[in-house]
């Protein structure tokens, strides 16, 4: 049976993105989060799916969520989280990568969230992650990382894993 983990970038005020773009644009973040998803499944909403510079993510399988019959090259579709999941019966662990709908539908489905936290709050964001803080999700991992030359904030890689 697999694992569902979220994996995203999140504000102070819990933003992820604005006009179907990433807020945050950090080297180690996107480092990090094809480190994590390689070689596994990755779900995604046809927006994001879209936003995608290049289309497809290689070396992965893209699925993406639509209820309407297009073609998103290089991807699997499916109607519905459910149905995609299915899918996945036999694999390790299956990433939900965005966008807003998606990962508040999928919240209740996870197990563990890969959360780039960044110290900062945009003036200009449409799109959030849901509320996780609280009684059901622990941190267990926590690596700070300071603002440099190639990043523009200060941030922290966090997994929080469902409490059981």
């Amino acid at each position: 049976m697999y694992k569902v983990a979220m994996i995203a970038a999140v504000a102070e005020n819990r933003a992820i993105g604005n006009n179907n773009e990433l807020i945050y644009w950090l080297p180690d973040d996107l480092k990090r989060f094809k480190q994590l998803t390689t070689g596994h499944t990755i779900i995604m909403g046809s927006n994001t799916f879209r936003s995608l510079p290049k289309g497809a993510l290689p070396n992965r399988r893209n699925v993406v969520l639509s209820r309407k019959k297009i073609a998103f090259p290089g991807a699997e579709v499916f109607p519905s989280l459910e149905e995609a999941l299915k899918s996945c019966a036999n694999e390790e662990t299956v990433y939900i990568i965005g966008g807003e709908q998606l990962y508040s539908y999928a919240l209740p489905f996870a197990d563990i969230l890969y959360l780039t936290e960044v110290k900062n709050t945009p003036e200009k964001a449409d799109a959030f992650f849901p509320e996780w803080r609280g009684g059901e999700w622990c941190e267990t991992e926590r690596e700070e990382r300071c603002k440099d030359e190639k990043h523009a904030f200060d941030f922290a890689f966090t997994t929080y894993t469902r409490k059981r």
